[in-house]
């Protein structure tokens, strides 16, 4: 019997972005709910047939989202908090979770629920949140709708649901409950569930079930191991139930390997891209007869599989292990890849070579299956393989030596501000001479359908550069004067000329390529094309001056200069696996080093170097945990580290759960940080407090990711909670993010509401 082929799961978005067009017309209301649906099945259906066709024996169902996959198990468990019960029609109650509602012929007005990265990811996930004392209640109709949808053109899939321990682990209790409760309290109601939706599968002759429990990687305390000891052992002991596949990534689960291996359940999937090193100690710790899926594709990033290196593995493991207990997959879920590599027809062939998207990975897989039980593998996607590994080591592209010779002069008295925050800020107070609590925004501001238009007609040579430039003026000019009529203290240009915060920077740096379809999912209908960093990085000339410049000689008010850090390029990209990551982190610094000096001699006083990526890139594992800091952290000084002290460096940080990196943020030594807070309701600031963290803060008040417009009071009471831990004089007024996907006549609303909270609370402080 071959070695059967694996998928944990595929792409929700479709190859034209098609979720996100078909969520956004319904948003709008411009379609039905039934053309939505229409839409997703569509896209389910095209998906699973393009999986059978390549000869994946372990289809992957219940893996679509119209949202994301967590809000759906909260759903499917009944985690629906009280205040979204009065919403009366399922899908929109599920879209007021995501998004928040406000309507005013209903009266319903309900804030967005808490969203963060998916572990070290770019994907956020809705963070569930539990009631105290609620039961769980099993609404299967999702899960088992696409059974039957699958089975209706002959495809049978495999379910796949977040587990027990993984849910709890990654939600949250609702404000104000006990300090004194955790959601894995939960564990034994949430059970039950559970084993009601086994026994559901079961009845309707499932074979297997996919229980995803990344979780498992993680340092796990006491608690945690006993949830996994009783979560586990609870789902195989249940009769009647489909078999159970275990799913860990991200990392190596070789540390917690006996918890799976003492529960009784059927398989366990295994990533050997992230942690190959675990193979041989799995192999020991499991139980005989046990599945083994092995995880060799890497579902996370762009590059063509070494398939000799990928095959060897396998071979270890039928050694030791039948081959019909042995799955070959991906290392992941493939929602981080983009889908076909046959829809870029502009890149060049020899990069071309070298990259695998989806489609092309479910190829390897299916290749790797069937060479499982050879010595010597052939055929022709290995030769291609091995003929593309080769030119990509030997491709001069990839090597700069004047970059490396820059790298290796890197002193720490380039990662150093010359003063000390007390004494930069007295000199920047006296420069700038703005009132307490001053306002601001992150960056961006609304890419309207006019500047998408224009930007497609420029790439199309529909418009020469000088029209377009001048479209671009006439947007900045706009831009600032609707700040300075809204009374806000500092201002930026609108970043009109981006399509985007990382590709927009990579398209000026050496080192980068592009894609025309390379689109993933980050949240939502919200989708990111994220550059291939194949070659070391060089600036060739100023990104960004000229803009700035222009924008400054608009107001005189100060306009900040916005970057994208070093370490989030180096997030949001598909990054080389060639060298270390920390080795190309450092050559981005040195570009954008490049770029603050420039803008600082033209004359911008306030520099933003964005860097929400950061908590993003943190290891799983804590003992990984210090290496990466360290070098994270000297990449953003040595960006930023050459200004004189009248500059004010700004970064800004969002949707993530920095409270155990706030020690590395305070070295950084940014003057003013940024950071998302309002969808947590402030929670962060407990970490703040903690940490005595010494340098200025703007918290933001005002979440963008929702179309709902909050109040001035609102605000004002999260600055009143904001001014409880950090100091007045040290707190700055803003959103949480960049307003680019938001919508001007919201924006202008929701900013005038802030600007009059900032002037509200003002007084209750004095006069700084």
């Amino acid at each position: 019997m071959p070695v059967r082929a694996a998928c944990l799961g595929y792409p929700r978005i479709g190859i034209g972005r098609e979720l996100k067009k078909a969520l956004e017309s319904r948003w709008a209301g411009k379609t039905s709910a039934a053309d939505l649906q229409a839409a997703a099945a569509g896209l389910r259906r095209r998906h699973w047939s393009s999986m059978k066709a390549a000869g994946i024996d372990h289809i992957p169902g219940n893996d679509f989202s119209l949202y994301d996959h967590m809000l759906d198990m909260a759903v499917a468990v009944d985690a629906v908090p009280a205040r979204y019960r009065s919403v009366p029609d399922p899908l929109s109650r599920y879209f007021a979770m995501a998004r928040g509602l406000q309507d005013p012929a209903t009266g319903i007005d309900v804030a967005a629920l808490d969203m963060t990265k998916w572990f070290d990811t770019n994907y956020h996930y809705i963070v569930p949140e539990l009631e105290a004392g609620r039961p769980f209640t099993l609404n299967a109709s999702k899960i088992l709708a696409e059974l039957e949808e699958a089975r209706s053109i002959g495809v049978e899939i495999r379910p796949v649901v977040p587990g027990p321990v993984t849910f709890l682990m990654l939600s949250k209790f609702e404000p104000g409950a006990s300090e004194n409760r955790v959601p894995l309290d939960s564990l034994d109601a949430l059970l039950p569930v559970y084993e009601k939706l086994l026994g559901l599968l079961a009845a309707r002759g499932v074979a297997w079930i996919q229980v995803d429990e990344p979780c498992l990687v993680l340092d796990l305390d006491g608690p945690a191991a006993d949830a996994y000891r009783r979560a586990l052992g609870r789902l195989a002991a249940c009769k009647p139930r489909p078999r159970v596949l275990i799913a860990t990534y991200f990392g190596s689960v070789e540390h917690n390997l006996p918890l799976f291996a003492e529960s009784g359940c059927d398989g366990v999937h295994v990533d050997l891209a992230r942690a190959p090193g675990q193979l041989d100690g799995v192999l020991r710790g499991l139980p005989s007869r046990t599945l083994l899926s092995l995880g060799v594709v890497d579902g996370r990033n762009v590059w063509r599989t070494d398939l000799d290196a990928a095959h060897s593995l396998i071979r270890r493991a039928l050694r030791s292990h039948g081959e019909d207990l042995l799955l070959v997959a991906p290392s992941c879920s493939l929602l981080h890849a983009p889908i076909d590599l046959a829809s870029e027809g502009g890149l060049d062939p020899e990069l071309r070579s070298w990259l695998a998207f989806s489609a092309q990975k479910i190829a390897e897989v299916r290749a790797l299956a069937d060479a499982a039980q050879s010595d010597a593998p052939a055929g022709p996607l290995f030769e291609e393989a091995r003929a593309a590994l080769s030119g990509r080591r030997a491709s001069p592209r990839t090597h700069d030596a004047k970059v490396r010779a820059r790298t290796a002069a890197v002193d720490e008295a380039m990662r150093r501000r010359a003063e000390p925050f007390e004494r930069r800020i007295a000199k920047q107070k006296a420069r700038f001479g703005l009132p307490l609590l001053p306002t601001t925004t992150i960056g961006s501001f609304p890419q309207t359908g006019d500047i998408r238009e224009v930007r497609s007609k420029r790439r199309k040579g529909l418009l020469s550069n000088e029209e377009y430039e001048n479209f671009l003026r006439g947007e900045i000019r706009r831009c600032v004067e609707r700040q300075e009529s809204l009374g806000l203290d500092v201002l930026v240009h609108g970043e009109f000329e981006r399509n985007d915060m990382v590709e927009y920077f990579g398209e000026q740096l050496e080192g980068f390529a592009f894609t025309e379809n390379g689109w993933v999912q980050s949240y939502g209908s919200r989708c990111v094309k994220p550059p291939v960093l194949f070659g070391d990085v060089s600036r060739p000339r100023p990104m960004t001056v000229e803009w700035a410049r222009f924008a400054q000689s608009l107001s005189r008010r100060p306009v900040k200069g916005i970057l994208t850090g070093p370490v989030t390029l180096l997030q949001w990209s598909f990054v080389r696996n060639d060298q270390p990551r920390s080795e190309t982190c450092l050559q981005l610094a040195l570009a954008l080093r490049d770029e603050v000096a420039d803008l600082e001699a033209a004359g911008i006083s306030m520099i933003q170097m964005d860097e929400p990526a950061i908590r993003e890139g943190l290891p799983l594992r804590r003992g990984d945990r210090p290496e990466y800091l360290r070098w994270a952290v000297d990449a953003f000084r040595l960006a930023t580290g050459g200004v004189r002290d009248e500059t004010q460096v700004h970064t800004h940080m969002c949707y993530s759960e920095f409270g155990d990196i706030l020690d590395a943020i305070v070295e950084m030594d940014a003057d003013v940080l940024s950071i998302e807070s309002s969808r947590s309701g402030m929670r962060l600031l407990s970490d703040f407090r903690r940490c005595r963290y010494p340098n200025d803060v703007g918290p933001g008040i005002y979440d963008i990711h929702s179309p709902r417009v909050p109040t001035r009071e609102e605000m004002a009471a999260l600055l009143v909670l904001a001014a409880g831990v950090l100091p007045p004089g040290r707190l700055w007024v803003n959103p949480d993010c960049g307003l680019k996907t938001r919508a001007w006549p919201e924006v202008e609303a929701a900013l005038a509401n802030m600007v009059d909270a900032a002037r509200q609370t003002r007084p209750r402080f004095g006069s700084g």
